[in-house]
């Protein structure tokens, strides 16, 4: 089977992890038992978790010139995401500090560093995108660059993958050059106004013609213009820790439609690929690869 090509736009970050008992409340002071610094970012997450699923992946980012941009550089090299493309920034790199709690759970403050620089896309990134038969988007860099990278998408006919997240008002030229449209149930209702993910859906498909909304340990809807919803369950599973769990779906959920799957049996394997995810800590390092994925999901060679 040919290797799908998956072209990343987005986030490179450290994440700055403390684990916990509970979360702290506003004003509130616990101690944590252990701290860890793991590379994540989405488009980092989203670039490793389809490199590891399978595909030839181009990240298109930004790194600082601090230690953490050697250790983000690496750790993508390491799992086999292309990096020719990737930026060094004068000043510090992405941060995310994260709070784990015992039942998985987290809370995220994301520090753009050289994220912020992404604004625009030139003419290396601009070939790699046309080459792809995806382009994956997320909105932790500037909105300016998201909107060019899906103009180049949409000029070359590749099908773009946005998450709207952090959630956000979004342009309706984003929404126009978008295929397939990735929120989960929070981004949802922040984009439509509406808290029923099966009622946003049908709502975003006035402005994009897919959609898909996770919905955590619930599995995930899928919608489409002309067609009958088809909801997809996550399987039981005790989460460690749930950072990079989307972003591992979204990753696997690429490769397998790049490889011609329906979307009932991709939407089944990237929830394979995400229940393998949370049970294991930080976001890329739990990013599981094909053959594991292929075996929590039972396929065969």
């Amino acid at each position: 089977m040919t290797r799908p090509h998956i072209a990343v736009l987005g986030s490179i970050n450290m994440d700055l992890v403390a684990y916990v008992a509970k979360a702290p409340q506003r004003g509130e002071t616990v101690t944590g038992r252990e701290f860890r610094t793991l590379p994540g970012g989405k488009g980092a997450n989203q670039a490793v978790a389809a490199a590891r699923a399978g595909a030839t992946v181009s990240m298109i980012g930004a790194v600082g010139t601090d230690a953490f941009g050697d250790r983000l550089r690496s750790a993508l090299d390491h799992s086999g995401v292309d990096t020719d493309l990737l930026r060094t920034v004068e000043g510090p790199s992405g941060t995310a500090h994260i709070v784990v709690d015992d039942d998985g759970g987290n809370a995220i403050v994301v520090i753009p560093g050289a994220n912020a620089a992404l604004t625009a896309v030139d003419a290396g990134d601009e070939a790699a995108i046309a080459s792809a038969g995806a382009l994956l988007l997320q909105l932790e860099i500037p909105l300016e660059g998201v909107l060019a990278a899906a103009r180049s998408a949409r000029a070359s006919g590749v099908r773009t993958i946005l998450t709207p997240a952090p959630a956000q008002p979004l342009p309706p030229e984003l929404l126009a050059a978008t295929d397939l449209l990735i929120p989960n149930e929070h981004e949802a209702a922040a984009l439509t106004g509406l808290a029923d993910p099966a009622d946003a859906a049908r709502a975003l498909l006035d402005q994009v013609p897919e959609v898909v909304v996770t919905l955590g340990a619930a599995g995930s809807l899928y919608a489409a213009r002309g067609a009958d919803p088809v909801r997809v369950p996550a399987r039981r599973v005790t989460a460690v820790d749930t950072t990079g769990a989307g972003d591992t779906f979204v990753g696997a959920l690429a490769v397998a439609l790049g490889e011609g799957n329906s979307l009932p049996e991709a939407l089944s394997w990237a929830s394979a690929a995400s229940a393998l995810s949370v049970r294991r800590p930080g976001a890329a390092a739990s990013m599981p690869y094909r053959k594991e994925i292929d075996a929590e999901a039972g396929v065969t060679a």
